[in-house]
């Protein structure tokens, strides 16, 4: 592993780690493809129990780094949908992944950074905490990511969060249901030590198999997943080079409001 992802082992424990905290552990394409293979080695490992995926420093993730989002503005259509099928793989992997999941959220987590934590088995976070699906502000919409947040906090929540873009608090997301408990900083390792407790109860073939029920009864099997993502992966290339898509991204990084804001 390069300096974007860092593994380690405790027990039986897989712990893996977001490793960007100078860009709040921000995706681009090394991030994607570094996490995407670190999760398939814990999965296909027999002495792997549970996985625990974490941010370093004092972010989760901020989702979409801005020098991958320079990149993708000014990339083709063809390539921006064979960008965002990486990342849907990569959701599609931790969703589906053969080893229970725990989301350490250990501070604020943007974008594809709440599609991370909504594609894990159990989310425990900071009260602390923000979150925010905001790709509308940049003329965009939260495709990839969407069939996992939705399963994670239901039709009507993501409705309003999808249009509205706004930032809410860990409180909020675990009314939702995007965090299963919120606590104080120094109780989060508790925390997620007394979830791995009750984890380790259980037998893997088993709990394999009743992640499996859960998300089959839901709807949702890797199979089907593949053509939603897709259909995603379509979508959002063809809005990052729309003319909203393009003014959106442009404005963002060039750090101005974009018109839209403006005439509201």
């Amino acid at each position: 592993m390069s300096e974007a992802v860092a593994v380690s082992r405790r027990g039986s424990v897989c712990e893996i780690l977001l490793n960007r905290a100078s860009v709040h552990n921000a995706f681009d394409e090394h991030l994607i493809a570094e996490l995407t293979g670190a999760l398939r080695a814990a999965d296909a490992d027999p002495a792997v129990r549970a996985v625990v995926l974490t941010g370093a420093g004092a972010s989760f993730s901020a989702g979409a780094d801005l020098n991958w989002m320079r990149s993708m503005a000014a990339a083709s259509e063809a390539d921006n949908r064979a960008d965002s099928l990486k990342l849907a793989q990569l959701m599609s992997v931790l969703n589906f992944l053969g080893k229970p999941t725990i989301a350490r959220v250990n501070g604020a987590a943007y974008g594809g950074g709440v599609g991370l934590i909504a594609c894990c088995d159990v989310a425990i976070g900071v009260e602390s905490a923000k979150f925010s699906l905001s790709e509308v502000k940049l003329g965009l919409v939260p495709a990839v990511i969407s069939p996992y947040v939705i399963a994670a906090i239901g039709a009507r929540a993501a409705r309003r969060l999808f249009i509205t873009g706004e930032v809410f608090d860990a409180t909020e997301a675990r009314r939702i249901g995007l965090l299963h408990e919120a606590v104080a900083p120094a109780a989060l390792d508790e925390a997620v030590d007394r979830c791995l407790h009750w984890l380790g109860k259980g037998g893997p073939v088993a709990q394999g198999e009743a992640k499996r029920l859960a998300l089959r009864m839901a709807g949702m099997t890797s199979e089907s997943q593949a053509a939603v993502d897709a259909d995603n992966a379509a979508l959002i290339a063809r809005l990052r080079v729309s003319a909203e898509g393009q003014h959106g991204l442009s404005a963002f990084l060039d750090k101005r409001a974009p018109d839209w804001a403006k005439e509201s």
